[in-house]
């Protein structure tokens, strides 16, 4: 009893001391101090909702004060902390002033939500912790590894697992018994396809180039041809080749595709067998071999599955022989089996050809381990997945973050399964899924009652799945991938009518289930320093190149499924908003989609450096200046490296060269140490070559391409000049009134980097105040979906292939340079017998509001020089393009000395910019005998850009002659000249023609001209 008593006087006096030195103080005497807080941070970040202070206690020596949530929404650096907390200070009551300050938001104080990238509170890394962080990176296998690649990348992302995707997708929405996008049709594009604008072609190239592996849950090919070669299919092109150690069925499923459509539950990697062979150091090897029939000339993604068993090897070499050459890969079958795994995408061409085809050795480094055969997939092809409503009943969609209950809706009609008939790369990721082999606990945690929810629910699910095993997430069953961290790629809604940027948004999910930790021990508060990291990174960014008033929203701690689900560092992004149109005449153009991939990627080196204590270097920019010359038979390429202003370490150290010879693909690559490179080619076959730059970070984008020929025979040198390096957004507008606005290409289309996959058709409503009022009926931007499913031709850079290929036939040699490349070199103007110029759709062009210079103009200073000097040689000079007068006469910033150099040297002037809506050209009669119609591309197609509006020109001057005309208005379209010098200008490019042979009599025609008496 006694003991009980003093028990309770300890109790007791505890509690009195807790009250006594954790005391809540009446908090009117610090109520400005959220006022004046919210003043100071209101320019670093637009935040929804006021800075409030919950509450003020003191506690000992220590004094916290609470404020909202939106408090933690800014992005907090050493010196807005160190301001902060002097300016707070000062405002406190003078008996409080000697206390430990904290400032307290969401749960953290504010130097607390400082990414250790930026705060000076971590020290320095010393040169022995970095070399004991690089020795544990080095001891790490990656999922696969290109052995052909001829350089390493040491201060990137090697040996990272990445796990990336691109927002929604087009899904089966079962109340409606349609297959529909999860977003509007708004402004030329949907949300579901915009984000992958930036995911395929820009962000996933980047961060495999800085060597990581990346991996998605929605298909990443958009080839719309899907070959699969399998052990189970006879006659398909698999077939095995034994050695010392026979290949045998492995005893447990494996994939097999004996269907054209899967229902819900049917799962592909279950309804095969797959194969394995034991691995030996030495002697005669077995391999699996695997021969497609291509029904297409084209790039194919090239996926390979196995089992991954107790044993496997580590070291399964795989062999991609493409029309390009041999491609090697190590991949690391102790991870990743029972799914498609990429290996990359290579040029094949069409049918089955002894010389193309994947193979697979059981000759490894180690005796007695396991390596497994099972199919493999080329293309990404055409949805499989055949969707109709539950029978239990389907559940209405709900937002990630509902805690609305659940309820279903049964269908009183039985309906037979359909698929989307869209290529899979547009379909959203359960559908993927499901044709990966997941579970469908995995693709379908709505247990096939609403495929929506199935949708963003899936994606976070698949993270932990494929991390699962791994030392990422050791409790979990699963593939056994070490995942890094994680990222969703979406867009936002919202719109203003004055113009305003809408901006960039950050989420992130700190607490799951009710814990802040991850499985591997490492706190899920790295989320929000993901976050800042890629968030600032756009921002800042943006605001450098593009925009300056680019606007920076919050950092937000939010219960979203794709942020709150993986069990890895997550940031949800939400770029800008897809419905707000100052937003988008920014986000159309693929310049813009370029840097802010480059932007992300950034964020996401950093904070993988951040975590590991390893420095980093960022990949270089693409070089340009690209020339090709002969000396007698020896080629030389040049070219010059780029320099990055925003990235001191993005300076190259060495180049690869890639070289593809004729119409093959391009093969791995040499490493060369200086800006120039030599070779003696083959006569009578075009080299092509793309040059690459290279450093400890990685490798850059690819710069354009430039051919080369020698001829045999030689009738004389034909030097082609690429000029068309444009790439933009439509033709936008936006009137004074603010009524109208939005992107009409009818005028211009913009032109897409190499393709676009998120083009769906043109803009039908302009007007501003239609409001949204369903996706069907989404208002102002309302656009058309007659292209959706269509991949459309861009700027493939490659065109100096496309004319030299005439020329060559002609019996010419040539040599190709890039425009830029005047400026540093000068060229022999005797040399060439023919100057092919080639303008594309260049123009200058602004991007967003016009805030910066514009770009891609046709006839800068020093080709007008060129052009001028090269004339007055006697040189024959063909220039040909859709704006090489519009660009002069009726562009933002034309000039006299321009027109001038037009009519004077070239003898021509402009008409109209909108010459023919059909595309047909026809020889006229003239002294010049041109000969020939023909037909080139006006509408947006897969093979080819297309030319909207081409130039009408007129000839200016004696001896200068109109020698074609359009044909559905008589329009003038291309102008001739004989004097001192021949010229021919032509309104529309070359490269746009229908057929080849169209571009071979073409340019055959104006040889003859060039070679008659002037």
């Amino acid at each position: 009893m006694k003991k009980i008593s003093i028990s309770i006087i300890t109790l007791c006096l505890f509690i009195i001391c807790n009250f006594t030195y954790a005391q809540k103080i009446e908090m009117s005497r610090f109520l400005p101090i959220a006022d004046t807080l919210q003043n100071v941070l209101k320019n670093s970040a637009f935040v929804v909702g006021k800075i409030k202070l919950d509450s003020v206690i003191r506690s000992n020596s220590s004094l916290n004060l609470y404020f909202s949530t939106p408090l933690s929404e800014y992005p907090f650096r050493d010196d807005n902390t160190v301001f902060i907390y002097m300016l707070v200070r000062s405002m406190l009551p003078v008996e409080l002033s000697g206390y430990d300050l904290r400032l307290i938001s969401n749960g953290s104080a504010i130097e607390e939500m400082i990414p250790p990238l930026y705060s000076n509170r971590e020290s320095a890394k010393k040169p022995r912790e970095i070399k004991s962080a690089i020795k544990k990176l080095d001891k790490k296998e990656s999922l696969v590894t290109n052995k052909s690649k001829p350089y390493l990348v040491t201060s990137g992302l090697q040996k990272r697992h990445l796990a990336i995707w691109q927002s929604h997708g087009y899904y089966f929405e079962q109340k409606l018994l349609r297959w529909e996008w999860q977003r509007a049709r708004i402004f030329q594009t949907v949300e579901d396809l915009y984000t992958q604008s930036y995911v395929l072609p820009f962000l996933v190239p980047m961060l495999e180039n800085a060597g990581a592996s990346v991996l998605l849950p929605r298909e990443r090919d958009v080839q719309l041809n899907e070959v699969i070669v399998d052990n189970d299919t006879p006659f398909c092109g698999y077939s095995e080749f034994n050695g010392d150690n026979s290949w045998m069925n492995s005893g447990i499923p494996g994939f097999s595709n004996p269907n054209s459509q899967y229902i819900i539950g049917e799962n592909p990697f279950t309804m095969g067998s797959s194969r394995l062979s034991s691995t030996i150091k030495k002697g005669s090897e077995s391999y699996a071999k695997w021969t497609p029939q291509i029904p297409q000339t084209g790039e194919y993604a090239v996926y390979v599955s196995y089992q991954t068993l107790p044993y496997s090897t580590s070291q399964a070499k795989y062999v991609v022989k493409h029309s390009g050459g041999e491609t090697v890969f190590n991949v690391n079958q102790k991870m990743g089996g029972g799914t498609w795994i990429y290996l990359g995408t290579f040029y094949f061409k069409e049918g089955q050809d002894s010389g193309q085809y994947v193979s697979l050795s059981n000759l490894t480094e180690k005796n007695g381990e396991i390596v497994s055969a099972d199919g493999v997939k080329f293309g990404g092809g055409l949805g499989n997945i055949a969707r109709k409503p539950s029978e239990f009943g389907y559940e209405p969609n709900r937002k990630s973050s509902s805690t609305e209950p659940i309820t279903k809706v049964v269908l009183d009609l039985n309906v037979d399964p359909q698929t989307s008939n869209y290529p899979r790369f547009t379909e959203g990721a359960r559908y993927w899924l499901q044709w990966a082999g997941f579970s469908d606990t995995i693709y379908s945690p709505n247990k096939n009652a609403n495929d929506y929810n199935d949708d963003y629910m899936s994606r976070g699910r698949w993270v932990n799945v494929i991390s699962g095993g791994s030392d990422k997430n050791p409790q979990e069953r699963g593939l056994n991938i070490p995942i890094d961290m994680a990222f969703a790629f979406h867009t936002d809604a919202g719109t203003t009518l004055n113009d305003s940027i809408i901006g960039t948004l950050g989420i992130y999910t700190r607490f799951s289930n009710g814990s802040d930790v991850f499985p591997d021990g490492s706190p899920r508060f790295q989320s929000r320093y993901l976050t800042d990291l890629i968030q600032t990174q756009i921002v800042d960014d943006i605001k450098a190149l593009y925009e300056p008033i680019w606007q920076r929203r919050g950092i937000w701690d939010r219960s979203y499924s794709e942020s709150r689900s993986p069990k890895v560092p997550t940031m949800l992004l939400e770029l800008l908003s897809h419905q707000n149109f100052a937003d988008m005449r920014y986000g159309l153009d693929p310049d813009f989609r370029f840097h802010v991939s480059r932007s992300i990627y950034k964020g996401m080196l950093r904070f993988i450096s951040q975590e590991s204590g390893i420095p980093y270097i960022i990949q270089p920019l693409p070089v340009n200046g690209l020339i090709s010359s002969f000396r007698n038979d020896t080629l030389t390429l040049c070219w010059s490296a780029v320099e990055d202003p925003l990235e001191p370490t993005a300076k190259p150290d060495k180049f690869i060269v890639y070289t593809r010879i004729d119409g093959g693909g391009f093969d791995n690559g040499v490493v060369v140490n200086s800006q120039f490179h030599q070779l003696i080619p083959e006569k009578g076959r075009i080299y092509s070559f793309k040059i690459s730059a290279l450093n400890g970070g990685g490798e850059s984008f690819p710069s354009e391409i430039i051919s080369a020929y020698k001829a045999p025979f030689e009738k004389g040198k034909v030097l082609i000049i690429n000029g068309f390096d444009r790439v933009s957004a439509p033709h936008s507008f936006a009137s004074k009134d603010s009524s109208i606005a939005g992107f009409f290409d009818h005028t211009d289309g913009g032109v897409p980097y190499i393709r676009d996959i998120s083009y769906i058709g043109r803009q039908y409503e302009f007007r501003r105040d239609i409001p949204w009022m369903d996706d069907d009926s989404p208002g102002f931007g309302s656009s058309y979906a007659d292209y959706e499913t269509k991949v459309i031709a861009g700027n493939t850079f490659d065109y100096p292939y496309v004319h030299g290929k005439a020329f060559a036939q002609a019996g010419y040699s040539f040599v190709s340079i890039s425009r830029d490349a005047l400026l540093k070199n000068k060229i022999e103007l005797s040399e060439y017998y023919i100057t092919d110029i080639i303008l594309g759709k260049q123009m200058k062009t602004k991007i967003g509001r016009g805030v910066k210079e514009g770009r891609f103009e046709t006839f800068p200073s020093h080709l007008r020089k060129f052009i001028s000097d090269y004339t007055a040689s006697g040189g024959n000079i063909l220039i040909s393009g859709a704006n090489v007068a519009t660009d002069l006469w009726d562009n933002f910033d034309t000039t006299r000395v321009n027109k001038n150099f037009a009519t004077k040297v070239l003898k021509y002037q402009w008409r109209t910019n909108n010459a023919s809506k059909t595309g047909v050209v026809k020889a006229v009669q003239t002294p010049y005998n041109f000969t020939g119609r023909y037909s080139f591309y006006t509408q947006p197609n897969e093979y080819v850009y297309c030319v909207e509006s081409p130039d009408g020109i007129e000839p200016v001057g004696e001896d200068a002659w109109t020698i074609f005309r359009y044909a559905d208005n008589n329009i003038s379209a291309g102008v001739a000249y004989s004097g001192n010098y021949k010229s021919v200008v032509l309104g529309f490019p070359v490269e746009t023609l229908k057929e080849e042979s169209q571009i071979i009599n073409l340019l055959n025609t104006i040889i003859i001209f060039f070679k008659g008496d002037r």
